[in-house]
C-alpha cells in the first residue's frame, strides 16, 4: 500500500474532495468548472492517471509511476484513457471534421476496459449541442460500470441543464500568485519573470504563460481591455470589438473587474495592494467617481459576468459595463 504521488499545484478543495472518495462513492461523471487556466484539465488528467494506476494506494488519488498503467500514461498509449483538448463540439458529424460525436463517445464509454480496470474520458472545454446531449442521456442515466467521465468548462452557464444536472460539479478557484510562481518556475521560468507574470495573470496559469510568450490571445486581449476601460471611464468613445468576442469575453471581464477593483482602492485611499499595478498611473488619472458610481459599476460587472455565461451577444455584455463606466 503506497501514498501515491499527486503532483498538482493548487486545487486544494477538489483534491480534498477526491481524497475522501472510495471506489464505492466515486461517481461516473464530474463537471470541473472554473476560470480559464486554473488547472481543471491538468487535475482531470491526474485523476485519470490515479484511477488507472494498478498499484494499491491509501486513497484514490496518486500513482506509483512504475506500473503498467503509469507507463502507458507516460507514453500516451493507455487504451482506457481518452482526452480531448480545446474547444470541442460534440454533435452530428458531417464528414468534414475530426471532432468526436455523441455516438462515438457513447460507443467508447460502453466498451469494457482493455486493462480490466476503469475507463476514463476527459472532455476539455466541451460544448454540447442539444442533439448531442440527448444522445448522451442514456449513458448518464444508466452508466456502465467502471466508467468515469470528466467534463471541464470555464462557462458553466453554457453547459446544457440536461448534462449539468447529471454530473457532480466541482469548482476550481483562481490560483494564488505563489501557486502561479511555483508552476512557472517548474517550467524553467526565472523567479523574477515568474513573479511579474503572476502579478498580471489574475490567477490563470494560461494567461501567465501567454504574457511571457507574447501570445497574441493573452497580451493583446489585456491591452485592448485596458484601453477600452480607460477610454470608457473618461467618457470617450470605446469600442469593445477587439476583446468582446465569445472566446475572449470572460477573460476580458476578469481584467475589467481587476481594473475596477484597483480604481476603487486608489479612489478610497486604502493600503490595499493593486492587482494591475502596472496601470496605477493611468487609473489615478481617471476622473473622480462617487461611491454610488463605483457601486453601480461593480454591480454591472457582476451582472455582465453572469450574462456572459449565456448566449447573449458579447458586445451587448460589454456595453452593459460601458454604460456603468461612463462618467
Amino acid at each position: 500500500m503506497i501514498d501515491g504521488r499527486f503532483d498538482v499545484v493548487g486545487a486544494a478543495g477538489p483534491r480534498a474532495l477526491f481524497e475522501r472518495l472510495t471506489e464505492a462513492t466515486l461517481s461516473h461523471g464530474y463537471l470541473f468548472a472554473g476560470p480559464q487556466g486554473v488547472g481543471k484539465k491538468t487535475f482531470a488528467r491526474a485523476v485519470g492517471r490515479s484511477l488507472l494506476c494498478v498499484t494499491p494506494k491509501r486513497t484514490l488519488l496518486g500513482w506509483c509511476g512504475d506500473c503498467a498503467g503509469c507507463t502507458q500514461m507516460d507514453a500516451g498509449t493507455h487504451p482506457d484513457f481518452y482526452q480531448t483538448e480545446g474547444q470541442v463540439k460534440i454533435g452530428e458529424r458531417d464528414g468534414s471534421s475530426d471532432e468526436p460525436n455523441a455516438r462515438d463517445l457513447v460507443r467508447g464509454l460502453s466498451l469494457h476496459s482493455y486493462a480490466g480496470g476503469k475507463r476514463v474520458s476527459v472532455l476539455g472545454d466541451a460544448e454540447f449541442t442539444r442533439e448531442a446531449a440527448n444522445a448522451l442521456l442514456k449513458f448518464f442515466e444508466e452508466p456502465p460500470p467502471n466508467v468515469v467521465l470528466i467534463v471541464t468548462t470555464n462557462a458553466v452557464g453554457r453547459v446544457l441543464a440536461t448534462i449539468r444536472s447529471r454530473l457532480i460539479e466541482v469548482t476550481f478557484p483562481r490560483l494564488s500568485d505563489a501557486e502561479l510562481v511555483q508552476i512557472l518556475e517548474r517550467n524553467g521560468i526565472g523567479a523574477e519573470e515568474a513573479a511579474r507574470a503572476a502579478a498580471l495573470a489574475n490567477g490563470s496559469a494560461a494567461r501567465a504563460f501567454g504574457f511571457l510568450n507574447g501570445a497574441e490571445g493573452e497580451g493583446a486581449t489585456r491591452e485592448a481591455v485596458v484601453a477600452w476601460f480607460l477610454a470608457a471611464a473618461r467618457g470617450e468613445e470605446a469600442d469593445a470589438k477587439d476583446w468582446a468576442t465569445r472566446p475572449t469575453l470572460e477573460t476580458g471581464l476578469e481584467t475589467v473587474k481587476t481594473l475596477a477593483r484597483d480604481w476603487v482602492a486608489l479612489s478610497l485611499g486604502g493600503a490595499v495592494p493593486l492587482l494591475a499595478h502596472d496601470q496605477r498611473a493611468a487609473l489615478e488619472a481617471l476622473p473622480p467617481r462617487e461611491p454610488a458610481g463605483f457601486a453601480r459599476l461593480l454591480g454591472a460587472i457582476g451582472d455582465a459576468e453572469r450574462i456572459a455565461q449565456t448566449n447573449v451577444s458579447p458586445p451587448l455584455v460589454a456595453d452593459l459595463v460601458r454604460i456603468a463606466l461612463a462618467p
